[in-house]
């Protein structure tokens, strides 16, 4: 029997907890990863060095890596003091084998062959693509980074987001998802992970036109200032805004409740309305098949040493074993 072709659409943590989960069933994974982000170490060296930036797709490779845990481990040691604190080793890394390589798309290649990769990490574009975040008051800040460190995002909240210039789709993700069975769309940050691929035109029309069945993996969480009034079919219809409506077939919904320190804690930093919501009358109309089921981790997550952002990351995240082993199912069927 063939493999199935999988293409997973965002960035960040949310592609290495889902890739992490499915890089133990036999398909084939083609990971298409967000080139927005600016923050933390990542800024920096597409600053200093005029790199693309390397973190969410370290991040990536690492999840789909079958070299040995000490190598995976360096690939995610970051510095804690001197010149390089707060530089993640493996950012580095990626950045010098852009420098050699003549390309990022090509260093890329090069790591995924030393970390012994299963499946295919891929940029969602090569061109230098930057993000700019429209509030509520129409005032416009520039930057990936903006959403999570800027204290205007959440006081005033954020309309829209869009590309500072639209970017040129990369070929090769263009291909996989034409060729794709299914496509994963997310979990991860709305604004930060996910929605920059969608807002690169050819990616959207791929998607579109694939004879791929499309899966949301709704997030856990809302965010003060982005997210915090949305409930499951917002996500979506923002989501089939660029990819088509009703475009979305299935939609993965956690239905396990945090543990009540941490919902303390997000209450504190994110507002009332922490996790997402799902209202079965809200839209009766809807075409897409509604997965529930416990995908929540019950790993502490920790912060990480030498990280300035970790503060900011979550810490509610999805199991991947467990959003795998739904995918699957899904699959089969």
């Amino acid at each position: 029997m063939r493999k199935k072709n999988v293409v997973t659409i965002g960035g960040g943590t949310g592609s290495f907890v889902l890739l992490t989960g499915l890089k133990k069933y036999p398909i084939n994974i083609s990971a298409v990863v967000s080139m927005a982000d600016d923050g933390g170490s990542t800024g920096i060296l597409r600053d200093e060095l005029g790199v693309l930036p390397p973190g969410d797709v370290r991040q990536c490779l690492v999840a789909l890596s079958d070299s040995p845990e000490i190598l995976r481990k360096l690939m995610n040691y970051r510095f804690e003091n001197g010149g390089l604190k707060g530089h993640s080793f493996g950012n580095i890394f990626l950045s010098a084998l852009e420098k050699i390589s003549g390309g990022f798309a090509k260093g890329v290649e090069e790591a995924a062959k030393i970390l012994d990769v299963k499946g295919e990490v891929i940029p969602v574009s090569n061109d230098d693509m930057r993000l700019s975040v429209i509030l509520n008051n129409g005032n416009i800040l520039e930057g990936e980074s903006q959403l999570d460190h800027n204290e205007k995002v959440r006081r005033i909240g954020v309309k829209n987001i869009k590309l500072k210039k639209q970017v040129k789709a990369n070929q090769k993700a263009l291909k996989k998802i034409k060729d794709s069975d299914f496509i994963f769309i997310g979990p991860g940050d709305h604004f930060g992970s996910i929605m920059p691929n969608l807002l690169i035109k050819e990616i959207s029309q791929a998607i579109k036109n694939s004879r791929a069945r499309v899966v949301y993996n709704c997030k856990l969480t809302n965010k003060k200032g982005q997210t915090e009034n949305f409930d499951l079919d917002d996500y979506v219809s923002d989501i089939e805004k660029h990819i088509g409506k009703d475009r979305v077939d299935f939609v993965t919904y956690n239905i396990a409740k945090p543990p009540r320190e941490l919902m303390e804690k997000y209450k504190k930093r994110e507002g009332k309305n922490v996790l997402v919501g799902f209202e079965e009358s809200k839209n009766p109309k809807r075409k897409f098949k509604l997965i529930r089921a416990d995908l929540l981790t019950k790993s502490v997550m920790k912060s990480e040493k030498g990280d300035a952002n970790s503060e900011k990351r979550s810490f509610i995240r999805h199991d991947g074993k467990k959003l795998a082993k739904v995918l699957m199912r899904i699959l089969k069927k």
